[in-house]
């Protein structure tokens, strides 16, 4: 994807990632009081101060690694989210969760990549802790890693389309639902992908 190397395109996809990732964030909190959900090595204490958009700007910044990292990472959320339903993403878990992803699709996607403690460093975390985040994010996905080509530029082509629809203004006919809010609750899941042309769409929750 030769417009994922223009910096401004990059910039714009991170802040519009942040925004849906936040937006399922705050949704699942308001939830946590009607599901069961478990407490995780990727629970903080406190929700962290710097806000999920910093956050993955600072990853972008200094990780050095491809974009299609972040689609990648992106992939990896989902599927961690739809095979872990009772760890849902959230305030406590979404940073945590954040730099494992893109730490994990540098590994699997880049030939050159920084070591553990470096993303421990970038992300603000122990060394120890980021080797007990990366097991523990493996085994939530099944070691399921792969992304295959279709996979990607469907999940991008997703972001593409949700970008376009928050810089177009709405038609004077659309409902309150639609704002900006609303739409970012739609989260991309899949059920095998790779075997299957049938896509559907729904909260990631």
């Amino acid at each position: 994807m030769a417009e994922l190397d223009n910096p401004n395109v990059m910039s714009n996809l991170i802040t519009f990632l942040s925004s849906l990732i936040q937006n399922v964030a705050e949704s699942n909190d308001l939830n946590c009081g009607f599901q069961a959900q478990k407490i995780s090595v990727f629970h903080g204490l406190t929700s962290p101060t710097i806000s999920i958009q910093s956050y993955l700007h600072r990853i972008y910044k200094y990780a050095n690694c491809s974009p299609s990292c972040f689609i990648v990472a992106y992939v990896y959320l989902d599927r961690f989210a739809q095979r872990q339903p009772s760890l849902p993403i959230n305030s406590f878990n979404v940073h945590r969760l954040l730099i494992t992803s893109v730490m994990v699709a540098a590994k699997f996607m880049d030939d050159m990549y920084y070591n553990n403690a470096f993303y421990a460093k970038v992300g603000g975390i122990s060394t120890t802790e980021m080797n007990f985040l990366e097991v523990d994010f493996l085994f939530g996905l099944g070691f399921h890693l792969n992304v295959t080509l279709k996979t990607f530029h469907t999940y991008y082509s997703y972001l593409q389309r949700q970008m376009m629809m928050m810089l177009q203004p709405p038609p004077p006919s659309t409902a309150p639902e639609s704002s900006i809010e609303s739409t970012l609750k739609v989260h991309l899941c899949f059920s095998d992908e790779e075997s299957t042309s049938h896509q559907k769409e729904q909260l990631a929750v």
